[in-house]
């Protein structure tokens, strides 16, 4: 049985890769801060879903973090780097306190965390894949998200440095893009921002928001056999507005 760990796996998209790993037989632990999300999304999961109350900016942890999962469960197989944070201001309001936080939740958590599970799958011989997850931010400018965007370039530039050094090693590293994906958090976004929300489904050429169970298929397809050829590469998924006009 394959064993994935999924971070920020407690709602939104996060939760739905967890579900259809799942579902597909693949045991999963899903790590986040707050507890009630966790033990909400373990009750939905069942007994194939294990949860981790963890702070990834903790990065001091992280080691024992993953020395505890690889004790008491077994080998890592995939890791799904999900969790991430994003903040709406003016360019110039962002302080240097603002931007660090964003880029330690986003981008340094993700870097340690991942290193600490590719020295486990390299000591254990183990055909592993990564999943990080960027944003269309990392495709286009959007206003007012200047740390995001950052952070989420950042992913992306790292997931083809990763992917070129570890997939000799029998690692697979590749990234989702998703579009605008009808969550609690870009619905409070969107609903509050009507002219915004008009902009990205007028440049969607499919018309509607996708479905955080779109990011899952998506992730579930990158960590399977049908992908073994597959590595290196940011795949947006969202209904086309990447390339919308």
């Amino acid at each position: 049985m394959r064993t994935a760990i999924v971070t920020g796996g407690g709602s939104g998209i996060g939760l739905a890769i967890a579900e259809k790993f799942v579902l597909s037989g693949i045991r999963t632990v899903i790590i986040g801060r707050d507890e009630q999300k966790l033990s909400a999304a373990k009750e939905l999961l069942g007994d194939m879903c294990i949860t981790i109350v963890a702070d990834l900016n903790d990065l001091n942890k992280l080691p024992e973090v993953v020395t505890n999962i690889t004790n008491t469960i077994g080998n890592i197989d995939i890791l799904v780097n999900n969790a991430g944070i994003n903040m709406k201001k003016e360019f110039t309001e962002v302080t240097d306190e603002d931007f660090q936080k964003i880029i330690l939740t986003n981008v340094t958590a993700v870097f340690a965390l991942s290193r600490e599970v590719v020295k486990h799958m390299l000591q254990n011989n183990i055909k592993g894949s990564i999943i990080n997850i960027s944003s269309m931010a990392s495709q286009y400018g959007i206003p007012k998200v200047i740390a995001y965007t950052a952070s989420k370039s950042a992913i992306e530039g790292m997931t083809r440095a990763m992917a070129t050094e570890l997939s000799p090693k029998g690692i697979r590293v590749n990234c989702i893009a998703p579009g605008f994906i009808a969550t609690a958090m870009s619905a409070k976004a969107l609903n509050n921002d009507p002219e915004r929300k008009a902009k990205a489904l007028g440049r969607t050429p499919m018309g509607y928001l996708g479905e955080p169970a779109d990011i899952g298929e998506a992730a579930l397809f990158l960590a399977g056999e049908g992908a073994k050829y597959i590595t290196g590469t940011v795949l947006p998924v969202d209904g086309g507005n990447s390339i919308g006009f």
